[in-house]
């Protein structure tokens, strides 16, 4: 090989190189862009499911809460207006967590709070038969407080998937 052909391959590899690497650079530039933009939706992905599902714990749980509560004051006979109405807020509350919930969780989440309000809309229903002084043959508060008791293991499983689908390990 001559010296003349060596040098024009030398300045044709040298040209391209020069066309083609502004190419390459943004190439590599556009690649990292969509790996961050996929990286950042599937992080936004995360705290959306991690939020909806404090909420739901937590509305869950306040609207357990305020059903046994009720209970006890029914059967104290000191149960007011204003915890008539505290236990109103915390159903709708735990209803619009859930209805929230139904567009970003997954089926196994959602099947726990289906089970779960099973529980507890059957706790609010007594409450509201009994407080009216209409409740149903062998309904009483020791009765709906026994039924309500099937709730803490549904909460527990809920917490527990929610944990999981988070990646929190004990």
């Amino acid at each position: 090989m001559t010296a003349a052909i060596t040098a024009m391959i030398t300045a044709v590899a040298g040209v391209l190189g020069t066309l083609f690497a502004p190419v390459l650079a943004q190439r590599m530039t556009d690649r990292r862009r969509v790996e961050q933009a996929r990286l950042d939706g599937e992080q936004r992905k995360f705290e959306e499911r991690r939020t909806q599902y404090t909420a739901m714990n937590r509305a869950s749980r306040q609207f357990h809460t305020l059903l046994k509560d009720a209970l006890h004051r029914i059967r104290d006979d000191v149960y007011t207006e204003q915890e008539r109405t505290q236990l109103e807020e915390a159903r709708l509350d735990h209803r619009d967590r859930y209805a929230e919930a139904q567009m970003i969780v997954p089926e196994r989440i959602l099947q726990a709070s289906r089970d779960l309000n099973r529980v507890l809309a059957a706790g609010d229903a007594a409450i509201k038969r009994l407080d009216r002084g209409v409740a149903r043959d062998g309904e009483s508060v020791e009765r709906a407080l026994e039924d309500l008791k099937a709730a803490d293991p549904c909460l527990d499983t809920m917490r527990h998937l929610m944990r999981r689908d988070l990646g929190v390990t004990d």
